[in-house]
């Protein structure tokens, strides 16, 4: 079954352009700062929230669902002489599928290649046992690591000083920081402690671009959000989407294709909903948030098809950016 929809709704659009070379140098040097900053943490920490809020727009869908973010998406932002990539990674908890450990390793090699490293702590959920894992892993490495205690604003001091000394028992951080990443609190100590501990270097990404994300990655990536926000609970983790046509029309609209793929009929009926109507909502939604990225026109066409164990196919790791070999 496929669905589509007309209306639209154009703002500013994410461009995509080439990295600059030799940018912001004086005789002297750079003058300006430049890295890679990894969020990690568990599952629903904050990590694309504190992402979308540190560029200023959304480049990482955010639910109330855990392991929504299945990639590393990078984030891009200036402030005063600092460009910074943030790079927010899937949650880390204990892998049982193939796409579990794809996932997490995403995760660690996110770290890996980061300048600096910001573990987010949910206050509210603690100390979980997959926080307690992850702090056990971080205590053999020897990059700088920052811990963020989000939803700060939500606990008692008392609970917040107690949760701190719990997490910093084993492991030394460079800085501990307590933020609200949907409020915003606290995040202007976090990018001037990212501000002082970056290197001097050029910027790697023209001032206007804010993710280096493919376009065709961002359209498959609305498209789950909506999924999920649409379906809830009745929608099962076995689910990914793929852009798989894109085209620019002479009127400058975009026509875009995507597929639904599920792995059961059961789940097919999920997704499509009595009468097509589930996935007429998702499709609305979807479409009319690419427009306001693009400001174009965009008709989007979706697909439900059935696949069965397609978190066993490479094709769908190599699409999502995940090594499939793990």
């Amino acid at each position: 079954m496929t669905t589509s929809d007309d209306d639209t709704a154009p703002v500013q659009s994410i461009e995509q352009t080439d990295a600059t070379d030799g940018m912001n140098k004086t005789e002297e040097g750079f003058n300006t700062k430049c890295g890679f900053v990894a969020l990690i943490g568990a599952p629903n920490a904050g990590k694309s929230t504190l992402t979308n809020r540190l560029v200023g727009t959304k480049v990482s869908i955010v639910t109330r669902k855990v392991q929504t973010t299945r990639a590393r998406i990078r984030g891009i932002a200036i402030f005063d002489e600092t460009q910074i990539i943030f790079v927010d990674t899937p949650g880390i908890f204990a892998p049982k599928r193939r796409l579990d450990r794809a996932m997490v390793d995403a995760a660690w090699g996110g770290a890996a290649d980061a300048d600096l490293v910001v573990l987010l702590v949910d206050a509210q959920r603690g100390l979980t046992k997959d926080v307690a894992n992850i702090l056990k892993r971080l205590k053999e490495t020897k990059y700088p690591i920052a811990l963020a205690i989000n939803k700060m604003d939500l606990v008692r001091r008392e609970d917040l000083l107690k949760l701190t000394q719990d997490l910093t028992a084993d492991v030394k951080f460079d800085e501990v920081l307590y933020i609200s990443a949907e409020k915003g609190q606290g995040t202007g100590e976090l990018v001037d402690y990212l501000k002082t501990r970056l290197p001097l270097s050029p910027w790697l990404y023209p001032e206007d671009q804010l993710t280096d994300a493919p376009m065709r990655h961002t359209a498959a990536e609305i498209t789950r959000e909506k999924l999920f926000l649409r379906l809830h609970d009745e929608l099962p983790y076995a689910t990914t989407v793929e852009t798989i046509d894109w085209k620019v029309k002479k009127d400058k609209s975009v026509r875009v294709e995507q597929v639904i793929y599920v792995e059961r009929d059961s789940q097919k009926k999920i997704v499509l909903g009595k009468n097509g109507d589930a996935v007429k909502s998702i499709s609305m939604s979807s479409r009319r948030e690419l427009s306001e990225i693009l400001g174009v026109p965009v008709h989007l066409f979706l697909f439900v098809k059935v696949r069965e164990r397609w978190g066993d196919d490479p094709a769908r790791f190599r699409e999502m950016g995940l090594d499939y070999t793990k």
